[in-house]
């Protein structure tokens, strides 16, 4: 089973200097990473800036980063009538719920960023030690096989065989 997770740091490069620490951990197999992206939100900036990060392999590619981006960060600054209109694609029975958005959405803000990353197989001491200091805070929801196949199936991700 994979887990969807969002690391929230206390700076806007913090999420960048954790994606490092993430490859090292799949290098060393204490946890193994289907997909990532970054979002940054400098304090001088309206909006923040994301990245979809390819580097371990895109398994959901970047139209699933899209509109989850979409749904978090942006959804809200377009409006009621366009966040109704593309409230019609749902991401609820893939796991990712209004808990889940709305929480990163509140932590996610002006002078932090994020990391998030679609992972299996980890080792939770080993992983928790190398985030140790970071003042990373954890949100995160656990998808189940079958929630994981349909994000794969939706957004055309690469698959993993």
């Amino acid at each position: 089973m994979a887990t969807l997770t969002a690391w929230k740091f206390p700076t806007s490069a913090g999420a960048e200097d954790a994606l490092h620490t993430l490859e090292q951990l799949q290098k060393e197999a204490l946890i193994k990473v289907h997909d990532a992206a970054v979002v940054s939100w400098p304090e001088d900036r309206k909006r923040p800036k994301t990245r979809h990060d390819k580097r371990f392999g895109g398994a959901l590619g970047g139209a699933f980063w899209g509109l989850l981006f979409g749904m978090i960060f942006f959804i809200p600054l377009l409006g009621a009538a366009a966040g109704a209109a593309l409230g019609a694609v749902s991401m609820r029975h893939v796991g990712i719920d209004d808990d889940f958005v709305d929480a990163v959405r509140a932590k996610i803000t002006p002078g932090t960023s994020g990391l998030f990353a679609l992972t299996s197989d980890a080792v939770p001491d080993k992983v928790a030690d190398a985030f140790r200091g970071t003042e990373a805070e954890l949100v995160h929801t656990n998808l189940s096989g079958d929630q994981e196949a349909q994000l794969r199936e939706i957004f055309g991700g690469a698959d993993e065989g």
